[in-house]
């Protein structure tokens, strides 16, 4: 009788070291799974951190692609209403094509109240483009961070554009390199666009040999 009370005494004994080993291993894996949850909880916060960032980015990203957009339609549209003395307007349309951004330029006129809207190169011939492409030169430049500096160089900016309409081109250059306090420099066969730079020249070329003359100062 004594050995059995003895062997149920070690039995209680060893249960109860074991009962306490188990519950030590226990609270050691509950404050794992706390620290585990902890680091969780904080890595699920800087996850909404970083998609509420990059929806900002991309709220700034779209906002200032807007603003550019806008101001590069105003200042098109403004060339192209002063050269051609019209209502004429320059539109961009932007659409999302696997993940890249797609510019396509249009110009809209008005005919008897009705708005027909056309590709540049489609629209009163070459002279559009020509205008089209002079004036985005300039609106970038002006747009452009950091701001470029040094002249803007033009070879034959309105090949295209009639003679009815050359005086106000002449008038335009004038005006924007005033505007923008940015020099000009001007390849053209033109008289009327070289009549109204501060200085001109004219070069002969006769076999192989070229003759350049001032014709204004």
């Amino acid at each position: 009788m004594i050995t059995e009370l003895q062997e149920l005494d070690n039995y209680l004994i060893k249960s109860k070291e074991y009962l306490a080993r188990e519950l030590g291993k226990r609270d050691k894996i509950k404050e794992q799974l706390k620290v585990q949850k902890d680091a969780l909880q904080n890595i699920e916060y800087e996850l909404d951190l970083l998609s509420k960032v990059n929806i900002l980015f991309q709220k700034t990203s779209e906002f200032a692609r807007e603003q550019a957009k806008s101001q590069i339609e105003s200042l098109v549209t403004k060339c192209l209403q002063f050269i051609f003395e019209s209502d004429i307007e320059f539109l961009i349309e932007i659409e999302e094509q696997r993940g890249k951004s797609n510019a396509e330029f249009y110009v809209i006129n008005k005919i008897e109240d009705i708005l027909v809207k056309t590709k540049p190169e489609l629209s009163r011939g070459g002279g559009v483009v020509d205008i089209v492409s002079l004036a985005l030169r300039i609106a970038f430049l002006q747009i452009h961070k950091p701001k470029i500096q040094g002249p803007l160089i033009l070879d034959e900016p309105a090949k295209h554009v009639s003679d009815e309409f050359i005086f106000n081109v002449a008038d335009f250059l004038k005006q924007t390199s005033e505007l923008f306090n940015r020099q000009i420099i001007m390849v053209t066969h033109n008289h009327h666009l070289a009549a109204i730079g501060s200085n001109a020249y004219r070069v002969d070329i006769k076999g192989s040999e070229s003759t350049v003359t001032r014709i204004t100062s």
